[in-house]
């Protein structure tokens, strides 16, 4: 699937003009000081997710301003936005509204591969980009992350293996690293995971774990692993109250 979606994105790169890119006039947010200074522990990035390739339509009666202004309202530290079209439903002007609407960072959720894809996500108005180890060569990852940095975004970098991260740890240490506990290949999701990749880790690199949280357990088993912060969408996106489901992920404690 991975590979599928990178054709997609290869083809959709070839369309982009950066010569239409207006100046941005916002302040970038920085992801990286949300995570740390958050309120709530481990700190949440909430995604706002109509759909995915794995679980097909999630949220049938989509509001992505009204979904990400309960998020913050709730306490998250950052808001995670998908803007593919072809797999999971999302739009730029999904990532522009929310923008707009909310005072914490505000993460675009793609498959960025290019520097034009990098001058794209700044002139839309995203704080943070995500990159995607299993997506780039190690020395293509550093190169749009040093792009980035120098932008002024914010960088979550990915990986969902111990071999990604080992290869991309003799290139580059991110500031930021998130864990994704899916496997490419089967889909399934284990938090076990976040355990065993942080493992390689050098010692006080913030962490995030993503994918497969769904209650104030699993809440608990990835803050004994170490994470700094997670990432949730799905189980927010369904909950149909997002302030509350965030508040039972927590126990209810602020």
């Amino acid at each position: 699937m991975l590979n599928t979606i990178l054709e997609t994105k290869a083809a959709e790169i070839a369309a982009i003009d950066p010569t239409q890119f207006t100046p941005r006039q916002s302040p970038y947010r920085s992801l990286y000081e949300a995570v740390k200074q958050s309120k709530r522990q481990p700190a949440l990035i909430a995604e706002v997710k109509k759909a995915s390739p794995s679980k097909g339509l999630i949220a049938p009666h989509f509001q992505p301003v009204q979904t990400a202004k309960a998020y913050e309202k709730a306490g998250a530290a950052a808001i995670s936005v998908l803007t593919d079209a072809t797999y999971f439903q999302g739009s730029v002007a999904d990532l522009q509204g929310v923008r707009a609407a909310v005072s914490i960072p505000v993460l675009r959720k793609d498959f960025i591969i290019s520097e034009e894809q990098v001058l794209e996500s700044a002139a839309i108005g995203a704080d943070a980009i995500l990159l995607i180890g299993e997506a780039l060569e190690p020395k293509k990852l550093h190169a749009l992350y040093l792009q980035a940095t120098e932008l002024g975004l914010s960088c979550l970098v990915e990986v969902h293996s111990k071999s990604v991260l080992a290869n991309l740890l003799e290139v580059f240490t991110p500031s930021l690293i998130g864990i994704n506990n899916r496997d490419l290949h089967t889909f399934h999701t284990a938090l076990e995971h976040t355990q065993e990749i942080a493992s390689l880790l050098p010692a006080g690199i913030p962490f995030v774990s993503e994918s497969g949280i769904h209650g104030q357990q699993d809440v608990a088993t990835i803050e004994q692993f170490g994470a700094s912060a997670m990432l949730v969408g799905e189980h927010l996106m369904r909950s149909g109250d997002p302030e509350k489901a965030i508040a039972k992920l927590y126990g209810d404690q602020q």
